[in-house]
C-alpha cells in the first residue's frame, strides 16, 4: 500500500491544475504554480542553511499565505512543520520552541519583540525568517520575502527534476508536530504521521462522505485532474490550531483555495463581506465563540450578504449550541453545520449534522468510523444505561506525543490487540446509539478552543504576597463555552493580605501568561477546603463559583 506525504499530494495538485487559485488573502491570489514555486524555493533555502532531516520548521504567524507556505516548504524539505500560539507570553513561547527543538522560525516581524528577550536562550534555532506585516524587521532575521519572491512568479507546472529533493527522500513517516495544551499547563506536541494525517483528511476527518482516499498518486492525479471536489474555504479560526489547520488541509488535499483574511481580529461583518465576495464554500471555526457573532452580525443586517456559495459551516474543539446552530440555519437553509467531535489527538471521534431536515442537540454527536465509548473495565458502555465512559478512537492515529512517553503511554493504548488513542472525553450513550458528550475528565478550562489548565494559573495567584490558596475553574460563558474564574484564599495575617485585590490578581496572571488565561471573575473564599492529603474538590469549587456568580 501506497504510504502519503503531504509535499508529493501538493505537488501533485499543482501539476494537474498550475492555474487554479491556492491562497487569496485582501485582494492577492496565488495559483497552485505559484503556491509550489514559493514553498519550493524557501525548501531549498531551509536545506542550505543546514535544516536537519526531520528539523523543526515553527510559524510563529498569524492566518496568511505565509503560514501554508511554510507548512508546505517544511514538507518539501522533509522537515517538521510546528505551530506556535501567538498568544503566548515569552515563557510559555520558550518553553514551546525549545521543547519542539526549533531549528527554524518563521515569525510575522510584529512578533519580534516577543523573541528578543528569549532568542538568545534558544541556541538551536539556526535561522529566523521575518515576514513583512508593516512593522520593522530585525536584523537577526532574514525577509521572508527575499527568499520566496522571485520564485512565485512563474504560471507553468514545475519542470521535472527541478523540485528540491532533501536527503533521503520523503517518507510517509515523517511528522508533522500539533501543539496542544498539556496536563501541566505547557503544551505538548502530538505527533502525526503525514501517510496518517493524509488518509484521515482524505477522507473528509472520517466523517464527510463522498471523500475517501486514493489509493495510489495515479488515482489522485486522475481525480485532481476536472477539480471537481474542489472548493473555496476559509479558516475563520486561527491556522495554528486544529480545526483550521485540517480544515485547510481537507481543501488543499482536493485541488481547493484557501481564503484567508488580513485583518488578525475576528470580525464577524469583515467574514460574511469576504465570503460573499470570495464565493467561499466552506467556513471553518471553533464552536459559539465565532458563530454567535456571526449569527448576530446575520440578525442585524440580514439582507446584506449573498451567502449562496456557502455549503458547509463546520466546527471543532468547543461547544457549539443548537439554539445557535437553528439560528443560522434560519438565514441559510441550505447549509450544512457540520460538528465534529475531535482533538489534536483524535480525528474524527464524532460528529453532528444539521441542516434542511437535520437537526442534533448540543453536545450529542454519532461517534465515528470504530470509535467506542469505553468504561473502566474498557468495555463498551451499555447504550442508554447512563454510565459515564471515555471516547476510543482506532485506526489512523498519532505517534505520541513528542519527547513525552508517560503521557504517550495513558493517552494511546492498546486494547485487545488493537491501538486506540482516548484523549480523556467523557461521554454517555444513549438508547439509540448517539452519544452525549459530557467534556474533559479533567478540570480544563475549555474557553474559545483553548484549553486552560488550572494548576498553571493558579501557581502565579499562589505566589501573590498574602495569598494563602487559590483554586481556578470554569464558569459557562455564552459565547466562549467557558471562562476562567478564580477563587483565592487570602493570608489569615498579614498587611499584604489586605491588599490582595481583584485587579492586582488578574495584573499578575496577566503579566505572566497568555490574556485568554487571566480570570475573568475572582472570588474571595475563607477557606479552599483542601483535603488532608492536599486534594483539591474542583466539582465542588465550581458549583460554588456558580453560585457566587448568580449572586
Amino acid at each position: 500500500m501506497m504510504e502519503w506525504n503531504l509535499a508529493d499530494v501538493w505537488e501533485a495538485v499543482a501539476d494537474s491544475g498550475p492555474d487554479r487559485p491556492a491562497q487569496r488573502c485582501g485582494g492577492r491570489t496565488s495559483t497552485w504554480s505559484q503556491f509550489d514555486r514559493r514553498a519550493d524555493a524557501l525548501a531549498r533555502d531551509l536545506l542550505q542553511r543546514g535544516l536537519s532531516r526531520q528539523g523543526k520548521v515553527a510559524a510563529y504567524l498569524y492566518n496568511g499565505p505565509e503560514y501554508l507556505e511554510t507548512y508546505f516548504a517544511a514538507f518539501k524539505a522533509a522537515g517538521v512543520p510546528v505551530n506556535v500560539n501567538y498568544r503566548y507570553g515569552p515563557g510559555e513561547l520558550a518553553y514551546l520552541l525549545e521543547n519542539s527543538d526549533a531549528e527554524a522560525v518563521v515569525f510575522h516581524a510584529g512578533f519580534a519583540p516577543a523573541l528578543e528577550p528569549i532568542r538568545a536562550s534558544l541556541e538551536q534555532v539556526r535561522t529566523w525568517y521575518a515576514v513583512a506585516d508593516g512593522c520593522p524587521a530585525p536584523d537577526w532575521a532574514v525577509p521572508y520575502e527575499s527568499v520566496v519572491g522571485a520564485a512565485g512568479s512563474g504560471s507553468e507546472p514545475m519542470p521535472a527534476g527541478s523540485r528540491v529533493q532533501p536527503p533521503g527522500g520523503r517518507s510517509g513517516d515523517d511528522l508533522l508536530l500539533l501543539y496542544t495544551g498539556g496536563t501541566t499547563g505547557m503544551p505538548k506536541g502530538v505527533m502525526w504521521r503525514q501517510d496518517d494525517l493524509v488518509r484521515v483528511l482524505g477522507g473528509g476527518g472520517n466523517l464527510m462522505v463522498g471523500l475517501g482516499p486514493a489509493e495510489d498518486m495515479v488515482e489522485l492525479r486522475a481525480r485532481l485532474a476536472p477539480g471537481d471536489l474542489a472548493s473555496v474555504g476559509l479558516p475563520a479560526c486561527p491556522l495554528m490550531h486544529g480545526t483550521g489547520q485540517f480544515s485547510a488541509f481537507i481543501a488543499m488535499i482536493l485541488g481547493g483555495c484557501i481564503v484567508t483574511m488580513p485583518d488578525h481580529r475576528f470580525d464577524p461583518v469583515a467574514l460574511w463581506d469576504t465570503v460573499a465576495r470570495e464565493g467561499v464554500n466552506t467556513v471553518s471555526i471553533v464552536g459559539d465563540a465565532f458563530a454567535r457573532p456571526m449569527l448576530a452580525a446575520l440578525d442585524a443586517e440580514p439582507r446584506r450578504w449573498d451567502l449562496s456559495s456557502v455549503r458547509i459551516i463546520n466546527s471543532s474543539g468547543v461547544m457549539w449550541s443548537q439554539e445557535v446552530k437553528d439560528g443560522l440555519l434560519g438565514h441559510m437553509p441550505g447549509v450544512i453545520l457540520f460538528d465534529s467531535l475531535g482533538s489534536s489527538e483524535a480525528v474524527g471521534m464524532g460528529a453532528s449534522l444539521a441542516g434542511a431536515g437535520m437537526s442534533a442537540g448540543t453536545a450529542s454527536f454519532g461517534l465515528g468510523a470504530g470509535a467506542r465509548v469505553i468504561g473502566d473495565d474498557d468495555r463498551d458502555v451499555e447504550p442508554g444505561s447512563g454510565q459515564v465512559g471515555v471516547i476510543a478512537l482506532p485506526g489512523n492515529i498519532p505517534v505520541g506525543y513528542y519527547k513525552d512517553p508517560e503521557k504517550t503511554a495513558r493517552t494511546f493504548r492498546s486494547i485487545e490487540g488493537v491501538r486506540y488513542t482516548i484523549p480523556g472525553d467523557c461521554a454517555t450513550v444513549d438508547a439509540d446509539g448517539s452519544i452525549r458528550l459530557l467534556g474533559r475528565g479533567s478540570a480544563v478550562i475549555n474557553s474559545g478552543g483553548e484549553k486552560i489548565y488550572p494548576e498553571e494559573v493558579e501557581e502565579v495567584i499562589k505566589r501573590l504576597p498574602g495569598v494563602r490558596d487559590a483554586v481556578c475553574v470554569g464558569l459557562p460563558d455564552d459565547r466562549f463555552g467557558e471562562r476562567v474564574c478564580a477563587l483565592v484564599e487570602r493570608a489569615v495575617d498579614g498587611a499584604s493580605a489586605t491588599t490582595v485585590q481583584e485587579g492586582l490578581i488578574t495584573d499578575a496572571v496577566r503579566a505572566e501568561l497568555a490574556a485568554y488565561k487571566v480570570p475573568r471573575a475572582v472570588f474571595f473564599l475563607d477557606s479552599i477546603g483542601r483535603s488532608p492529603a492536599g486534594k483539591v474538590d474542583y466539582p465542588g469549587l465550581k458549583r460554588r463559583a456558580q453560585e457566587l456568580a448568580a449572586i
